[in-house]
């Protein structure tokens, strides 16, 4: 299993970014899939999640700016950041498992390497 993520990188506060997350070796569409992230000095935090019937689940510190999505014939995982703040600023990780709980909790099987997002006031 496979997860490669792109995308990231600075922005000012208010822009956008999106980033994405292709996974290749197993069967896409049968596992769970979210976005996590990680500040320095701070835990890891779930952002969000995709069940494997489509609904999602947020952190309330992203509701209504942040959108996951996933593009199946693609195998790939999006996640659209709007209205972006300096709080958002760090490192993201995609993460799969065929297991809803072991996502939920944060320790799913696999992980993307992580890509930076830096937000400036």
């Amino acid at each position: 299993v496979q997860l490669v993520q792109s995308g990231g990188g600075s922005v000012q506060a208010g822009g956008s970014l999106r980033l994405s997350c292709a996974a290749s070796g197993y069967t896409y569409s049968s596992y769970y899939m979210g976005w996590f992230r990680q500040a320095p000095g701070k835990e890891r935090e779930r952002v969000t999640i995709t069940d494997i019937d489509g609904s999602t689940s947020y952190a309330d510190s992203v509701k209504g700016r942040f959108t996951i999505s996933q593009d199946n014939a693609k195998n790939t995982l999006y996640l659209q950041m709007n209205s972006l703040k300096p709080e958002d600023s760090a490192m993201y990780y995609c993460a799969a498992d065929s297991r809803r709980d072991r996502l939920y909790v944060g320790y799913p099987n696999y992980w993307g390497q992580g890509t930076q997002v830096t937000v400036s006031s």
